[in-house]
C-alpha cells in the first residue's frame, strides 16, 4: 500500500512515524518547500510542488498511490483543493489531517477575522505596537498601516511588501510561556494578530495574551474541500489507512 502524505507539519511527521517500517506500507512525504532547513519525517521524502491538480494527478496514477492523506497546515488552503480534485480524478482515496483550532476561554478578547486582509483592517482601532504570528507570507495585507509598528515572528525571513515599522524575530515553536510572557512586555505589544492554527506549540502566546488584557486578532482557517472526511490526529488516520485494508494497521512505535 503507498500512503502519500503531504505535510511538514507536527501531525504528518508524526503519522510518518507512526507508518514508517510498517509491514505492507510504502510511505512518501511530501514537503512543499517553503521553509529553509525542514524538519524531516522518516521514509521517502520529496520537496516541491506537484504543478497543481494535473501534476498531482499525474504523480498519484506515475507512482500508485493507493492512499493519500492531506496533512498540510490549515492555512495551506490551495493544495487542499488540488488534492481533493486530484484525488477524484485520479480515483484515490482522500483524508484531511487537521489539527483541531484553538477555542475561546473566559477572559479572552478575540475578534475573528475572515482574512489576513480584514484584520489589517481591524487593528488601527484596536492597538498601535502589534505582534504579528501570521508567517512571513502575507504580510503584503499590512503594508500600508504606516502608523503601526509590527514584531513579526516567522521562521524565516519575510519578504516584501511588508510594513515599514518592522521588527523581524526568526524563531520556531514550540514556544513557553514564560518567554511570551516577556515578550510582549519587552515589546510593548498591545494587540496579537495570528492565524487559527490550532495546537499546543505556539498556543502560550493566546494565554500571555489573555493575562495581559490585550485583544487578539483571530484569522479563520479556510474550510476542508467538501465531502473530504477529516481526522484530528495521526492515530486517526492510522485507523482510516485500517479501513480501507479491512483491518487494523500496525505501526512500529507510539
Amino acid at each position: 500500500m503507498h500512503v502519500l502524505i503531504l505535510g511538514g507539519t507536527t501531525e504528518a511527521r508524526r503519522l510518518a512515524e507512526l507508518l514508517d517500517g510498517t509491514p505492507g506500507t510504502r510511505l512518501t512525504s511530501s514537503l512543499a518547500g517553503r521553509v529553509a532547513g525542514p524538519r524531516l519525517p522518516p521514509g521517502q521524502v520529496r520537496v516541491g510542488g506537484f504543478g497543481g491538480t494535473e501534476g498531482l494527478t499525474a504523480w498519484l496514477v506515475e507512482h500508485a498511490v493507493d492512499a493519500l492523506i492531506d496533512a498540510t497546515h490549515p492555512f495551506a488552503g490551495t493544495i487542499s483543493f488540488h488534492a481533493a480534485r486530484a484525488a477524484a480524478t485520479a480515483h484515490v482515496p482522500l483524508l484531511a489531517l487537521r489539527r483541531p483550532g484553538w477555542v475561546p476561554v473566559a477572559g479572552d478578547r478575540w475578534h475573528e477575522a475572515a482574512s489576513l486582509e480584514a484584520a489589517a483592517e481591524m487593528l488601527p482601532v484596536l492597538g498601535r505596537r502589534v505582534f504579528l504570528t501570521t508567517g512571513r507570507t502575507g504580510l503584503a495585507a499590512f503594508a500600508a498601516l504606516d502608523d503601526l509598528w509590527f514584531l513579526v515572528r516567522s521562521v524565516d525571513a519575510p519578504e516584501p511588501p511588508h510594513p515599514r515599522a518592522m521588527e523581524v524575530l526568526l524563531d520556531r515553536g514550540p514556544f513557553a510561556l514564560e518567554a511570551e510572557r516577556a515578550l510582549l512586555r519587552r515589546h510593548r505589544i498591545d494587540v496579537l494578530v495570528t492565524k487559527d492554527s490550532g495546537g499546543a506549540a505556539t498556543a502560550p502566546k493566546l494565554t500571555a495574551a489573555r493575562e495581559a488584557g490585550l485583544p487578539v486578532v483571530m484569522v479563520r482557517r479556510p474550510a476542508v474541500p467538501g465531502g473530504v472526511p477529516v481526522a484530528t490526529g495521526p492515530e486517526q488516520a492510522v485507523q482510516w489507512l485500517g479501513e480501507l485494508t479491512g483491518g487494523p494497521v500496525p505501526t512500529t512505535s507510539g
